[in-house]
């Protein structure tokens, strides 16, 4: 069946549209060909994480260092491997040599067509400040991977909200500290 066969598109924003077809309804991006999450792991027993606050749920979240493909001017065919490099960089400072793909999926399968491609950055090195582009106020954080659950606990009883990814990350973590 032809996907695209009696889609209507409800409403269209500069980034987002609702579409319908067959009585579902979901969200699609338009600027972007990917989104990208990186699980960094630094040498010292830690994952990097990012804090910002996120308008659409009014608060705090803690997640990874993730962002688009595909999404800057001029830059329509950027590989995912390569906007992951650039997300991890901009938004944490942290740079990696290499970045392995881990797995590719859904990140809200009844809300959006959106596909999450994981990749794992082994022994990061901080070179920069990190933060995010200027619409963004990112501040980094190091997830000691030795005794993760109470540092997210703490994090929580602060009110910041965890993106459920963090435990997805926690396991590659884990099965990656010691190659």
């Amino acid at each position: 069946m032809n996907r695209e066969s009696g889609k209507q598109v409800l409403a269209q924003g500069a980034f987002v549209r609702l579409v319908q077809q067959e009585g579902w309804e979901w969200a699609e991006r338009t600027n972007s060909t990917g989104v990208v999450a990186v699980i960094a792991l630094a040498g010292d027993g830690h994952l990097v994480l990012t804090e910002q606050y996120r308008r659409p749920l009014d608060a705090r979240v803690l997640d990874l260092p993730m962002g688009l493909s595909g999404d800057l001017h001029g830059a329509r065919d950027e590989e995912l491997r390569e906007a992951a490099r650039r997300e991890l960089l901009e938004e944490t400072g942290y740079a990696a040599e290499r970045l392995e793909f881990l797995l590719e999926g859904p990140t809200s399968a009844g809300l959006t067509n959106e596909m999450l491609t994981f990749f794992l950055a082994r022994n990061v090195r901080k070179v920069g400040d990190g933060g995010g582009d200027e619409s963004e106020e990112i501040e980094v954080c190091l997830l000691p991977l030795d005794g993760a659950e109470a540092w997210l606990n703490q994090r929580c009883a602060a009110g910041v909200l965890l993106d459920p990814k963090i435990y997805t990350a926690l396991h590659f973590a884990r099965q990656f500290r010691s190659d």
